[in-house]
């Protein structure tokens, strides 16, 4: 199942929930010119089935840093240790790479702290041969701010509510401390599926709906509640799943950056600390779209040296649960 590409119409629907998660099969079906019934019967039928989820993101306190893992390990304990990793909560994503012996994670972590699991825990692990943790300084877009590239400017413009403009940073403080009691509720109902209808979020808050049906509009439209559509990117048409390490000039990080968060396969960009001071995380139709990504599309960014990780296996990520660890064979 996950190696069937979805048909161009699917595809622009999963698109369209992307630009705006509690989007209404009407408004979709006005801008992307379907029928509503359409519209509804496909979402329904793309979620019921697990093919797309759209869950919500509600604003990290800015006190809470993340730093970049790189752990090589041996072979036979990688497994274990990945699914070790992710039963952490400070871990949210968790990948293996295509060569086997390598895990990358980010971890959530204060920023200048000694990380426990990154000084102690980890080179106390025996199957753990090396551990490298990269301060991530500045984040140019992240997988939330990605959209399968399948509408036109027009549409996806179309589809996107309104925000109000951003208070200026000293008059914002943690943007997640912002919410209250009532907003936090809403939030985690809407945790596991954004669409829930404010009726029922009404019903499992105590809350009345209209008061409901208002907080949910406020919270979107400053940020404080973001969705994401939760799809695996081969029923997209985009198996090869890549992190792209570079090395740029520091007076072309930012530019470099801001390119490559606008960049229609680039689903993370963050500047870091280490030799690498640019990362970038990228879902490609092909290896041909990926050389041509490294040969073309980096090219004038001031880049000197990039390394590429093939990623072979997606452990944990925001709405996608760790799978149990494989059992070895008794062979």
């Amino acid at each position: 199942m996950a190696d069937q590409v979805l048909d161009t119409r699917d595809q622009r629907l999963i698109a369209a929930l992307q630009c705006d998660g509690r989007l209404s099969a009407e408004r979709a079906a006005d801008v992307l010119g379907m029928s509503p019934r359409t519209v509804h019967r496909r979402w329904q039928a793309l979620t019921a089935d697990g093919t797309c989820r759209v869950i919500a993101l509600p604003a990290r306190p800015s006190a809470v840093g993340a730093l970049l893992l790189r752990i090589r390990v041996l072979g036979a304990r990688r497994d274990a240790l990945a699914a070790a990793l992710a039963a952490r909560d400070d871990l949210p994503f968790i990948d293996l790479s295509a060569s086997g012996d390598e895990i990358l994670a980010v971890s959530l972590t204060r920023p200048g702290s000694r990380d426990h699991l990154v000084f102690r825990e980890l080179p106390a692990t025996r199957a753990v041969t090396s551990v490298s943790a990269d301060t991530i300084l500045h984040l140019f877009a992240e997988a939330a701010d990605w959209r399968h590239d399948v509408l036109t400017q027009d549409e996806r413009a179309a589809l996107t509510p309104a925000r109000r403009p951003t208070p200026p940073a000293p008059d914002r403080a943690d943007r997640a401390d912002q919410a209250d009691q009532v907003d936090r509720d809403i939030l985690a109902v809407l945790a596991d599926d954004a669409r829930t209808p404010a009726a029922a979020v009404a019903a499992r808050t105590g809350r009345p709906e209209s008061t409901v049906r208002r907080r949910i509009a406020r919270l979107t439209a400053t940020g404080l509640l973001r969705t994401q559509v939760v799809v695996d990117p081969r029923r997209l048409g985009l198996p090869i799943d890549a992190n792209v390490l570079l090395r740029v000039a520091p007076d072309r990080l930012d530019h470099a950056g801001r390119a490559l968060a606008a960049h229609p396969a680039v689903h993370g960009a963050f500047a870091t600390t280490g030799t690498a001071n640019l990362q970038a995380a990228v879902w490609m139709r092909d290896l041909a779209d990926l050389y041509r990504f490294l040969s073309q599309d980096l090219a004038g960014l001031g880049v000197e040296a990039a390394e590429t990780v093939i990623i072979g296996q997606a452990v944990k990520r925001p709405g996608i649960l760790p799978a149990p660890p494989r059992r070895p064979s008794p062979n």
